[in-house]
Parts: structure tokens; sequence; C-alpha cells
């Protein structure tokens, strides 16, 4: 298999609501930009929490999958390695925390995530959601755990 520039086109077997290859979901696809991790994403009409802004639970699943697929192309960036090599990791979600700054409008948002720190199998990074005209509308501080590395044939448990 090529590589993507895409976190999430590496990550075979995704089947996560915000960025597997699940028809239903919301199919994020997240980059690098230099040593931010971008992700411009459109929403649609069933996003909504209120009339024409975007439902806060959408927000943080974005933001959550976008750290997580950050996560692991840092991981695999610091290792001077491609995305679609072995070993595999696979990262799900320590803490987050989201601050919501703005009303979002329901149309497209991007974010931007930064890796602040990587200990063992915690990546500690911050992520701000913006809204189409650049407003920041939402921040938040997220920590990534590794919970699954392939070279190890088994899952592991939270470890920080």
């Amino acid at each position: 298999m090529s590589e993507s520039k895409y976190f999430q086109d590496n990550m075979p077997e995704n089947v996560c609501f915000g960025c597997g290859h699940n028809h239903e979901g919301l199919q994020i696809k997240s980059y690098w930009e230099g040593e931010v991790s971008v992700c411009k994403w459109t929403s649609e009409e069933k996003y909504h929490g209120w009339s024409q802004l975007m439902n806060g639970g959408i927000m943080a699943t974005l933001i959550d999958c976008h750290c997580m697929g950050t996560a692991m192309a840092d991981a695999y960036r610091k290792e001077g390695r491609s995305l679609n090599t072995e070993p595999e990791y696979r990262y799900a979600t320590g803490t987050l925390t989201v601050k919501y700054l703005n009303p979002t409008p329901n149309t497209t948002v991007e974010l931007r995530a930064r890796v602040i720190e990587v200990k063992g199998r915690k990546t500690v990074m911050t992520c701000e959601l913006l809204a189409e005209d650049g407003t920041k509308t939402a921040e938040a501080d997220v920590v990534a755990i590794r919970v699954f590395d392939s070279s190890e044939n088994k899952e592991t448990v939270f470890k920080s």
C-alpha cells in the first residue's frame, strides 16, 4: 500500500465514527503542515446543535479523533518512518479538556494541533478549532495514550 498524506488512510481496519472508514461517520482527514497537524472538515445539517450552529459533541469528537491521529503520526515521524510501515501504533484518549470559546457556525472548520510533549506511551497536545472566518471557537488540551503496538503482538493496557 502506498502512503497517503492523510493519517487516517494509513490506519487499516479503523472503523471509528470520527476518523475511521465508517460510511456513517465523520471521516476526518488529518495531515502535516510543518510542525502542526491540520484537518479541514465540512459539517452537515445533521450535526447542528442549535440552528446553524455545530453541536459541541461533534466538535469534541473532531478534536479527539484529529489528536489521536496526530499522536500516531508524530510517533512515526519521530522514528523517521512512513505511516504505512510496521510496527503499527494506535492511540486512545487519556484526557480531553475542551473549552468552547465562541459559537461555531455549522459550515467548514479547521483543526490545528501541536504536540507539546511525549513521555513513554503518552503524547500531550493542544488543539484549536477555527471557524471558516478564522475565529477560534474552541481549544483543547489532549492526552493520547499508545494502546496498541503491533511489535508487541497484543493490545496493551493504558500506561502513562
